[in-house]
């Protein structure tokens, strides 16, 4: 019974055991299976998500929509993108291909055109001597530099060219930051007004901002510490443009010491700016003898001094005076000017010389040019009835330079105050009329007696031509000498220096030449074209007031 119980027992244990190893091994398929299916459906979202990264990514631009479109007999779907994305490289390669053909093409046209610019203008390259501040060395850049050294060859920057008449002489205009002083003013423009031009105004604003750029720049490995320019040490300039060759300017700056100054001298060939020279101009010990030839007219002279002494004693100071006068009428009174404004301000740098003969401008001027016993000097050419400013002493030493520069400036010629002012209670003071503007005066672009030029070119250049008598064509003459030389004549018009009205005497032994010039010299003084006008129409403008004021009484009544 014992051995029975104990057998059902042990069968019993082994049925469990299996039990339980079945159940067990159900259960891990379970998990198996579960956690495979988990995989499975974590896997298929995976790649859902990928696929819809990859169309976000891949899919059209909207402005390339109408390139993907798919066509109405064309395939769709993934066959249709795969077709239009060979369009698209195909499109790619050939617009590749076309670029390299035309940079190839380009490449040919520029060879060609540095070999022409080589044979033609190669021999240019070192014979100005500029400095450039471009830093590419490639033969195309040295070749376009050559090009431009060839412009500035031709224009009048190095020296003088030499030209047929007193016309074709090509002036040029100065200006400062805010004011522009031109000649070539019609019926409309003004001699002195801001640049209303954008171009002009961006023109010379770029030609001070490169000069500035240049005073700035760093001086080869030289570390000590430098000024810094600005605008503000910007003086003035003058520029004028040659039509085929480009535009020439010349920018005057304020020096480190008193009495000197910067001269930058920038040339545009019908393009980028170019340095041409960087110089230091020394004023400091530049004598100015300033010669006036004189007959009668003592009470003009006294009114010349008084300038004279404000201007050249107590502000310039570095002047000497040369009064060559003619007969002996009024001889003493001017030599009584002379020398109780000597006594007054201790000024001992004058020379008076008389001369008992009929007065000749031409001959005053060469005589007391020719006085002169010092070292070489630069020379004004002034008349009694001029009105100059210590600004404009400094504008003739800076345009002058023995054997290269002379300088004719352009002078404003005030118009009859009894004109401009007769509408007034009373003339203002001379201080007060001299102001720029085109009721006041105009510049007198026909005159060339008031001039800067070195002693040493006066009188290589033969001087004046004696034979003319009396007023008039002895200036021109020597401009003209001048336009025939190699020397450069400066001829832009300048804000200090004035030609004061007078009434204007021709007289009967003038030539009929110079009786003409006198004639005309005299109509242009009295005044603007509105102004003579309203004087010739008076009377019509005076009768129409009259049936105006008519009108309105009988309107009233």
């Amino acid at each position: 019974m014992d051995n029975a119980s104990s057998s059902s027992d042990l069968i019993k244990y082994h049925h469990d055991e299996v039990g339980i190893c079945l159940l067990s091994t159900r259960m891990v398929r379970r998990g198996l299976l579960s956690w495979i299916s988990r995989v499975g459906i974590l896997l298929v979202c995976l790649c859902c998500l990928v696929s819809v990264l990859y169309m976000l990514a891949c899919s059209p631009r909207p402005e390339d929509e109408h390139l993907v479109l798919p066509r109405v007999n064309g395939p769709t779907g993934k066959e249709g993108y795969h077709a239009i994305l060979q369009e698209r490289e195909e499109e790619h390669r050939n617009y590749i291909t076309s670029l390299k053909k035309q940079i190839a093409q380009l490449k040919d046209e520029l060879q060609e055109r540095s070999e022409q610019l080589k044979n033609v203008q190669g021999h240019y390259s070192d014979s100005l001597g500029v400095s450039l501040d471009h830093g590419s060395p490639e033969k195309t850049q040295t070749d376009l530099i050559d090009f431009l050294h060839t412009q500035v060859n031709k224009a009048e920057v190095h020296n003088g060219v030499k030209v047929p008449t007193e016309y074709a002489a090509i002036p040029f205009e100065s200006f400062t930051l805010q004011k522009v002083y031109q000649l070539e003013t019609g019926l409309t423009r003004h001699p002195e007004e801001k640049p209303v031009r954008k171009d002009k105004r961006d023109e010379l604003a770029e030609a001070i901002d490169v000069a500035l750029e240049t005073l700035n720049s760093p001086d080869g490995e030289n570390n000590t510490p430098r000024r810094v320019y600005g605008s503000s040490d910007f003086i003035e300039g003058i520029y004028r443009t040659e039509r085929d060759k480009g535009t020439l300017y010349e920018l005057t700056f304020r020096g480190d010491r008193l009495q000197e100054f910067k001269r930058l001298i920038l040339f545009r060939p019908f393009g980028p700016v170019m340095k041409v020279k960087n110089e230091k101009l020394n004023m400091a010990n530049v004598l100015v003898n300033i010669i006036v030839p004189l007959a009668k007219r003592a009470d003009k002279f006294q009114q010349f001094m008084q300038n004279f002494r404000e201007v050249c004693i107590n502000q310039d100071g570095r002047i000497h005076l040369t009064v060559v006068y003619f007969g002996k009428e009024q001889a003493q009174e001017v030599k009584a000017i002379l020398e109780n404004t000597s006594r007054a301000a201790n000024f001992k740098n004058f020379t008076f010389i008389q001369l008992n003969e009929e007065f000749s401008r031409g001959k005053g001027l060469d005589v007391g040019a020719r006085a002169w016993k010092g070292n070489n000097v630069l020379l004004f050419f002034c008349d009694v009835d001029i009105y100059f400013t210590a600004e404009f002493l400094n504008t003739c030493r800076i345009n002058t330079q023995p054997g290269r520069r002379v300088f004719y400036p352009v002078l404003f010629s005030q118009y009859n105050p009894a004109i401009i002012y007769g509408h007034h209670n009373a003339i203002p003071s001379i201080d007060q009329q001299l102001v720029i503007k085109k009721d006041t005066g105009f510049w007198r672009d026909f005159g060339f007696g008031m001039t800067c030029q070195y002693r040493s070119d006066f009188i290589n250049i033969g001087g004046f031509d004696l034979d003319i008598k009396g007023w008039g064509g002895e200036d021109v003459h020597l401009y003209r000498k001048y336009l025939h030389s190699n020397l450069i004549v400066i001829r832009t018009p300048v804000k200090g220096l004035f030609h004061l009205w007078h009434e204007k005497r021709c007289m009967d032994e003038l030539t009929p030449e110079q009786y003409k010039m006198c004639m005309q010299s005299k109509a242009m003084n009295e005044a603007s074209h509105g102004q003579l006008g309203m004087l010739v129409f008076r009377h019509e403008i005076e009768a129409h007031l009259r049936k105006q004021k008519q009108r309105t009484s009988q309107k009233k009544s």
